[in-house]
């Protein structure tokens, strides 16, 4: 249950962020599974309400991407490697999980770093 009330928690743009992330990684794989049933099993109507979906969270991930770049002032690389994440599936995981690593997402960095000295 704590885990679902961090992931909901869209208090600070790093939050926001992963928010996003995770659900443009989730629509990715939605995404995926319907061009399995259109392209193998021949459901050609099966992407387009995942497709649209994924779609619209990409243009939304893009936006909230930028707007977390100026706020959380990251640099022209970080902000690259923020958008490129958009364009392989579950891209937006692993960049959210190396910035937080690498303290380019705020609060979320702050939270994790005591737990990574302690491993």
């Amino acid at each position: 249950m704590e885990l679902m009330s961090q992931l909901f928690d869209l208090s600070t743009p790093a939050k926001r962020f992963r928010f996003v992330a995770v659900l443009e990684a989730i629509t990715w794989v939605a995404l995926l599974i319907a061009m399995f049933f259109k392209w193998v099993l021949g459901y050609e109507e099966a992407v387009a309400v995942p497709g649209m979906v994924h779609g619209i969270v990409f243009v939304v991930f893009v936006l909230v991407a930028l707007v977390t770049a100026v706020q959380l002032r990251w640099n022209l690389v970080v902000t690259g490697l923020a958008l490129v994440s958009s364009i392989p599936p579950l891209g937006t995981l692993v960049f959210e999980w190396w910035g937080q690593r690498n303290g380019h997402l705020a609060e979320l960095s702050d939270d994790a770093a005591p737990q990574r000295l302690a491993a």
